[in-house]
């Protein structure tokens, strides 16, 4: 079965909606995404993200709109859809009466393993997910991390055209964590294409090549991490004079050069300034150099994903993302 499409998009998704009784999860969310590419869906909880992941999995069906994966409707085709795709969602799908190393032989036996090729990518999971020594251990004494690690790793078993990962590293310590990114990042150079939902701003800084921002069932922006940055401000110039008696002056030279009111943080001595033109920042130097003024440090930054969730959503990421946090584990 192919999986190209004209459009060149995994996920064809056009105004879906979706209620609960009076609720209104989902909105009218519009998504377009590439083939071969890392999508990022952000939201605070309740947005409506998982229910839009699970109607473009055909495990709900939309009370409108219409969506197609690798040109296949997801109401139409749904059958064909699910053999393109796999899911992995915010809690474990695993047999807790069987080991690690037995349940990855039992999932992949279910996609149609030979039996020895299933054990041989179960022992390839478990080294990839740090559980070989834990491979015969009774799931019943695995910590809620190993968990986690187990549920994806039963969900790569057969590596799909499209992955959806709804929340996949939340309770997993930062170097599962990483692994994870390194496995997604290895699954799109393969050819995969993956639909990634996260409270962690950074793990979709890192990995998405778009983000939508979805908040109350609509998505309410879209595009690349850094368009998304620049879609509210400017860059920041920050310096630090090498003598703090000359910040003053520095901070008029800024302003002069700049065109804009720096502000001074008189603990550290840092200036900070809106940056409109990068080309500047040369000139900025060569000025306060004319005045004998060194200087310890510069840099240019872009406004964070923070900034941009706070932002357009109007509620920082910290709560969710903190939320998520206190729940990792070993």
């Amino acid at each position: 079965m192919t999986t190209s499409t004209s459009t060149g998009l995994a996920i064809d998704a056009r105004g879906l909606v979706k209620h609960f009784g009076a609720t209104r999860a989902v909105n009218g969310v519009d998504l377009a995404v590439p083939t071969g590419s890392v999508y990022g869906v952000l939201g605070p909880n309740g947005a409506g993200k998982t229910t839009t992941v699970s109607m473009l999995a055909t495990l709900l069906r939309p009370d409108a709109g219409s969506a197609k994966v690798f040109g296949y409707d997801v109401v139409d085709d749904a059958v064909a859809v699910r053999s393109l795709v796999g899911v992995t969602g915010q809690y474990a799908s695993v047999d807790e009466d069987l080991t690690a190393a037995q349940n990855l032989v039992l999932f992949a036996r279910l996609l149609g393993f030979a039996r020895p090729a299933a054990r041989a990518r179960a022992d390839e999971l478990l080294e990839e997910f740090s559980l070989t020594e834990a491979a015969n251990r009774p799931l019943k004494n695995f910590s809620g991390g190993m968990r986690r690690r187990l549920d994806l790793a039963a969900s790569l078993i057969d590596t799909p055209p499209l992955l959806f990962l709804d929340e996949p590293t939340t309770g997993l310590d930062p170097r599962t964590r990483a692994q994870m990114w390194s496995t997604i990042r290895n699954l799109v150079s393969q050819g995969s294409t993956v639909l990634l939902t996260t409270q962690y701003l950074d793990e979709a800084d890192q990995l998405a090549d778009r983000i939508a921002v979805i908040d109350h069932g609509v998505v309410i922006a879209d595009g690349t991490a850094d368009e998304l940055k620049r879609s509210v401000g400017a860059n920041t110039l920050q310096l630090v004079p090498s003598d703090r008696a000359d910040a003053a002056s520095a901070c008029e030279i800024v302003a002069s050069v700049l065109g804009e009111t720096p502000i001074l943080s008189p603990e550290a001595a840092r200036i900070s300034a809106g940056l409109t033109r990068s080309d500047l920042v040369p000139d900025v130097l060569i000025a306060l150099r004319e005045r004998g003024i060194d200087i310890d440090e510069i840099t240019v930054q872009k406004p964070s994903l923070d900034e941009v969730f706070l932002t357009i959503t109007g509620k920082p990421a910290d709560d969710a993302e903190s939320a998520a946090k206190r729940k990792e584990v070993a």
